[in-house]
């Protein structure tokens, strides 16, 4: 089995900020898998505040490739399972190969990948667009330039629900809040009516990851349903989610890929837990992936290549939050420059 990668440098269309960093440029990577003349496409991004970086994804891809040279391809999750013998603790790089894997083998049975999974395309969600933190007017301005029926406000100022009142004023749309782990447990029972009377959906990660201590006390206090984020990162952290929020975001990056991504919505689901998949700023590649998973979800965040200047891929496409349905086999992602 061949694997071939390369970072790419992803300009954003505006600085997007929440309420721990900003940036105009996201650096990710692309893997492609080859066997028997089929070939497939996956992505993670490089992230500083989980410390991932180019030189490190590199180092470990070129190990996954010395491993790959002699490697009898089967099925993604047998790949994925031996990846994590000798890499259990590398999500990110998981992630790319695991992508790449199943689009190879979905390939390989000419069929889209959610089919290869025995889905059906009905019941699925709307893809809510982000708005970052910035002025109120600029809030606004990216909000115009972007009609949509659902908004994502990343919060986490002195002046969020300031911030909210502002942009209802300029749109119907359905609102989700992210606050990026910026409130304590009270600040959210504080917000949260006065959020719900704003037409706001759900508040997504308001207090610190992995404080389930005040995650209880904000979920049980809150007009509003809470989701897990940062306190949902991978398989084992589903089940510390239970009573403590009322769902969980799992991104494919923090969790190693699909392979779990899709034994945690099962046991999301087996606990009464909603479930979210979101992104975090990849290329059409990588949001061409989390698409197969829609028919799965009760909520979704696949906004990432809709803020890029320039997308590096084609892929699926998505009109005012719609998903339209992958009618080609894999994820139907493609790279306008192959590798």
């Amino acid at each position: 089995m061949n694997c071939l990668f390369r970072s790419f440098d992803l300009r954003l269309k505006n600085t997007f900020t929440i309420s721990r960093e900003s940036y105009d440029t996201q650096t990710n990577m692309i893997v492609r898998l080859e066997w028997n003349g089929y070939y497939g496409l996956g992505e993670c991004t490089t992230n500083p505040f989980y410390k991932v970086t180019v030189p490190y994804l590199a180092g470990k891809l070129s190990e996954i490739k010395s491993f790959l040279s002699a490697y009898i391809f089967s099925h993604p999750e047998k790949l994925h399972k031996d990846l994590m013998t000798f890499m259990p603790n590398d999500p990110f790089v998981l992630c790319a190969v695991d992508i790449a894997a199943w689009d190879l083998y979905a390939k390989m049975q000419g069929k889209p990948l959610y089919q290869v999974w025995g889905l059906e395309w009905k019941n699925i969600p709307l893809t809510n667009f982000t708005i970052g933190i910035d002025s109120i007017e600029e809030m606004v301005k990216k909000m115009k330039e972007m009609p949509w029926p659902l908004y994502k406000i990343k919060l986490g100022t002195t002046r969020d629900i300031e911030i909210v009142k502002a942009l209802r004023k300029h749109t119907d749309a359905v609102f989700r809040i992210d606050a990026n782990c910026a409130w304590s447990a009270e600040q959210t029972i504080e917000y949260s009516q006065a959020l719900k009377n704003l037409g706001v959906e759900f508040i997504e990660q308001p207090v610190k990851g992995y404080d389930f201590k005040e995650a209880a006390i904000a979920k049980n206090g809150s007009a509003l349903p809470i989701i897990a984020d940062e306190s949902c990162q991978v398989e084992a952290d589903v089940l510390k989610c239970v009573g403590h929020f009322d769902g969980i975001n799992i991104k494919l990056v923090k969790c190693g890929g699909l392979t779990p991504a899709l034994r945690m919505i099962e046991e999301a689901r087996i606990h009464n837990l909603k479930v979210m998949v979101g992104c975090m700023t990849e290329s059409s590649v990588g949001i061409s992936a989390i698409a197969h998973l829609l028919p799965l979800l009760d909520y979704v965040d696949m906004d990432g290549a809709l803020l890029l200047k320039e997308d590096i891929a084609t892929g699926i496409h998505i009109e005012n939050g719609i998903c339209l349905q992958p009618e080609i086999p894999g994820t139907s992602a493609s790279l306008l420059n192959p590798l």
